[in-house]
């Protein structure tokens, strides 16, 4: 994989003139790879009659790469790797034939961690400073593969953490939630000196806000305290606020202001790190390229159209993630005031496969009893 090797060693993450020819390089290599290696993939990419030498020329063919849908992944494991592999990890789901199942290799873990520590150094999210944390999601445990749980674990290593507290514990063989356990966490913390860190579903995050603004519970944590987001709205789209009222709540209960709130955006079928901007915009990295579909025929769309979101990298060579068509409905922007250039996206909402059910429902039933 040596294209793609290079294209995760580079600095400049958001260049995507600079490195064009590169990441196309990458993505054919990858294709090539895993038709050569997977069996199923193969298949899928001759029953549409795709050859990966004669048609795809340049960073235009891009867009004819045959996607797969995130529900065939939830129903079916694609992977390359022939024995076991070095980690399995699962998308949300409260069932098998609800989770996708992707295996990763070192290759894959090498390439990752070059993308985070470079998206993380851009966006300022590293630091020295011994940090607690408090995670609104699931501790980890080894019967859990979900890869939310490792991201959000993985979230409390951009700066030492000395404690970290979750929502929802693994008591006694199973899973509990404990809000206020959290809620008695800030307002003890907010008393100290060393900074706090919030990881979590932004529903879950606005919710303990409101209930905290309702309770007459305000504090002020202290100076470096982040609000870290990440996982959507998921099935509570219907409660969702503007983001300029959630900043509001959080400054107003918290003491923290939007410019140390941060989002990001992925999927464990596309384990891309999409980190928003000052403006709270989730511009595209090199690492990827977006194609919004059209619902209906699912022709590529003109900018500032919304269709649901084709994702692209050549990050796996262990599973076929190359070009995976999600659930989503979103729309690209560009000329953003950051005054980072290239496009960015913005999510809309889901489309609303019933068939699909997230781990956010799963802790939802759980916060209901």
């Amino acid at each position: 994989m040596l294209y793609t090797n290079k294209l995760f060693r580079k600095r400049d993450i958001y260049n995507h003139l600079k490195y064009e020819a590169l990441f196309f390089k990458a993505i054919k290599e990858n294709c090539l790879y895993l038709y050569k290696h997977c069996a199923e993939y193969k298949k899928i990419l001759d029953d549409k009659y795709f050859n990966i030498n004669r048609d795809l020329k340049s960073v235009d063919d891009i867009s004819k790469i045959p996607f797969i849908p995130t529900l065939y992944l939830k129903r079916h494991k694609l992977t390359t790797i022939k024995h076991k592999s070095l980690i399995t990890v699962t998308s949300s789901g409260t069932s098998s034939r609800n989770k996708s199942e992707i295996d990763f290799n070192l290759g894959f873990l090498l390439r990752a961690w070059n993308m985070t520590r470079r998206v993380a150094k851009y966006h300022k999210l590293w630091s020295i400073k011994p940090t607690r944390y408090l995670i609104l999601g699931y501790k980890p445990n080894k019967k859990n593969p979900a890869a939310v749980t490792k991201t959000a674990f993985a979230a409390t290593f951009f700066a030492p953490g000395i404690s970290r507290t979750y929502a929802i514990d693994y008591v006694n063989g199973e899973y509990k939630v404990d809000l206020d356990k959290l809620k008695n966490k800030l307002v003890k913390f907010a008393k100290g000196r060393l900074p706090v860190r919030t990881m979590g579903f932004p529903a879950y995050t606005y919710f303990l806000l409101k209930q905290m603004k309702d309770e007459g519970i305000k504090v002020k944590l202290p100076k470096g305290s982040k609000i870290m987001l990440g996982g959507g709205w998921k099935q509570f789209y219907a409660e969702k606020v503007d983001k300029e009222e959630f900043y509001k709540l959080a400054e107003e209960v918290l003491g923290v202001n939007d410019k140390n709130i941060v989002e990001f955006f992925g999927a464990v079928e596309h384990p891309i790190l999409y980190t928003d901007c000052r403006e709270h915009h989730f511009h595209v990295p090199i690492y990827s390229k977006i194609i919004i579909r059209d619902v209906s025929t699912l022709e590529p769309l003109e900018e500032g159209k919304i269709g649901l979101i084709n994702l692209i990298t050549p990050i796996a060579s262990s599973s076929p993630l190359v070009s995976i068509m999600t659930d989503d409905l979103g729309v690209l922007h560009s000329s953003c005031k950051c005054g980072e250039k290239g496009q960015y996206l913005e999510i809309i909402g889901r489309v609303g496969i019933k068939d699909i059910v997230t781990c956010a429902q799963g802790a939802e039933e759980m916060l209901k009893q």
